[in-house]
């Protein structure tokens, strides 16, 4: 039996030790808002210690989670040093946007059915905490290798920019590795993603009674004026299209809005927020110059209205590096053995901590447990859920993966 199919033995044989890995990460919830992800840490730290993985805890300093509008954090690195040679850091995130409603099974339970594992973080991205944990473990069972390094990094911020997470690692020197994979989905090895500018708007008027209205000023009729100005330049951005496969065009959503304070009173204020994806191509700034343009016009054109303008996150876009290849080199291999079909390698519309590392000059991609699409994942919807087979055959990938650049 050649090294690969020993690792997939060993994969298979501990397979329902890895899922029942995966149930109790899911049952800690990390929901980011509020972002108080410091408990899931002590909890995957004290897993993954049970499995002889001895994770370094790295709590962000309460002042800066605060400023990055969250609770607490703490990062974990568990660093498997065999010999000499290159480190490859595999990173994945616990942090999820909040269940929201519509499901029919328990978010934090873990529930399995028909083959598939249900939860928030189920596909995005607790699953690769298991992923790599085990994919680690088989390396070593099986390879022993002798020399470079294996670190995998768990981190709580990623729906929030990365700032306390990944950055904050390597803006401390607590991380230095030459390659890295991050989460992802198995069908593809994402090589490039778009970069995401969040903004929050607030519209001043004056509050008034709804029964004498000409003595306020209605911030919500401003902020209607506003949204449309933003919403039509979807109609713009659609002409625009990205030379990256797998990117198409920009894209501006409001996902947020309130404000008011009854029925029967002109609303004095209204605030919403804004997610523009931006591709690989646009300039960050020039973006977020011409939104608070349109935003200031539209505003102008209703008498006794001011505006305030915050930025909240701004996310670089993930541009490949050329050091990248063996990473693309080998999963691609190793997927086309495992799934039984070439695993392209192209961008994606979403943004992801890894372009943190790639502006630090680590080569990176996107690689790890999950369906073909966001959407079929259940991703930030009701009823998050993964194919266990497709976490089972993502892990022997890995493992092979690091089997080959770690021999290299």
């Amino acid at each position: 039996m050649n090294t690969y199919a020993q690792l997939d033995s060993w994969i298979d044989a501990h397979f329902d030790e890895q899922v029942r890995f995966l149930q109790e990460l899911i049952r800690v919830p990390t929901d980011t808002p509020p972002g108080n992800n410091a408990p899931h840490a002590e909890r995957a730290a004290e897993l993954l210690r049970g499995f002889g993985l001895e994770a370094e805890k790295h709590p962000v300093p309460q002042a800066e989670v605060r400023a990055a509008g969250l609770e607490s954090i703490t990062n974990l690195v568990v660093r498997r040093r065999y010999g000499p040679g290159k480190t490859i850091l595999l990173n994945a995130h616990g942090d999820v946007v909040p269940p929201g409603e519509g499901w029919t099974k328990n978010p934090y339970g873990g529930e399995i059915e028909d083959g598939k594992i249900y939860g928030r973080a189920a596909a995005v991205s607790k699953c690769d905490f298991s992923t790599y944990a085990f994919a680690t473990r088989a390396l070593e069972a099986v390879v022993k290798p002798k020399t470079g390094s294996v670190e995998l990094l768990f981190t709580y911020d990623e729906e929030f920019g990365g700032e306390v997470g990944p950055a904050w690692l390597l803006k401390h020197n607590i991380i230095h590795p030459d390659l890295m994979i991050a989460a992802g989905f198995s069908y593809q090895v994402i090589t490039a993603h778009n970069g995401c500018l969040q903004m929050e708007v607030t519209v001043h008027g004056k509050m008034a009674h709804a029964a004498i209205p000409d003595s306020g000023v209605d911030a919500m009729q401003a902020a209607v004026r506003i949204l449309a100005a933003l919403y039509q330049q979807n109609i713009l951005y659609k002409a625009i299209s990205s030379k990256v496969d797998g990117i198409n065009h920009p894209y501006l959503n409001v996902g947020m809005i309130e404000g008011g304070t009854n029925t029967n009173v002109v609303p004095g204020r209204v605030s919403f927020k804004l997610d523009r994806r931006m591709i690989p191509e646009e300039n960050p700034a020039e973006v977020e110059a011409n939104l608070r343009n349109i935003i200031a016009a539209t505003a102008a054109q209703s008498p006794g209205v001011s505006v305030d303008v915050k930025r909240i996150l701004l996310c670089k876009a993930m541009r490949p590096l050329a050091g990248n290849k063996p990473l693309v080199d080998a999963i691609q291999k190793h997927g086309r053995q495992v799934f039984g079909e070439d695993i392209p390698a192209l961008g994606t519309p979403l943004y992801t901590d890894v372009r943190i590392f790639c502006e630090a000059g680590i080569p990176g991609v996107i690689y790890g447990a999950g369906p073909r699409t966001v959407l079929e994942s259940h991703a930030k919807r009701a009823d998050e859920r993964l194919d266990l087979e497709d976490l089972r055959r993502a892990t022997k990938v890995i493992a092979r993966t690091l089997s080959d650049l770690l021999a290299d």
